[in-house]
């Protein structure tokens, strides 16, 4: 049986995307482009480095008894290991380190494949956005910003690899 979609909740995260998209393009994309590539990247990390955050779905009273505990720890656990690679990439970024690039080459691309396995598992596990509970702002308005700040971090890397090509 295919998945049923919540309409009002479809329609959040919808506008929660688009919002994104257009005050990254207007507000943050310039900015980070004018950055110097480590510093954008490293902006764009720091952004990420919340995203223990989403231990929160394995807290009992954080989101329903009902929320499948697979579900959750997958989520909650891939969180944290972005979280912790998003720290690494900043302090590689800060200091320099000749592995900085390739961590965050890393970071970014573990941190989107996440995000985009816990919206494929909450589309097709999670029938009642409801058992999110309190952690229903996360997938309804912070993966959104975490998944255009990974797009955002994909531009700079392609574009400097772009750049360092033709010099």
């Amino acid at each position: 049986m295919p998945p049923t979609f919540n309409l009002p909740f479809v329609l959040s995260v919808a506008g929660a995307f688009l919002t994104s998209a257009v005050v990254a393009a207007i507000y943050v994309w310039p900015a980070v482009r004018a950055m110097p590539r480590y510093d954008a990247l490293r902006l764009l990390a720091a952004f990420n480095a919340f995203r223990f955050l989403g231990m929160n779905f394995m807290v009992a009273g954080f989101v329903s008894s009902e929320l499948s505990s697979e579900f959750a720890s997958e989520v909650g656990w891939g969180d944290l290991i972005a979280a912790v690679l998003a720290l690494l990439s900043m302090a590689a970024l800060s200091w320099r380190w000749s592995i900085a690039i390739p961590m965050v080459w890393i970071f970014n691309v573990w941190g989107t494949l996440d995000l985009l396995n816990a919206y494929y598992m909450g589309a097709t596990q999670i029938q009642n956005p409801g058992l999110f509970g309190a952690g229903i702002y996360i997938p309804a308005l912070y993966v959104p910003l975490l998944l255009i700040s990974h797009v955002l971090a994909f531009m700079i890397l392609v574009r400097a690899g772009a750049e360092e090509k033709t010099l």
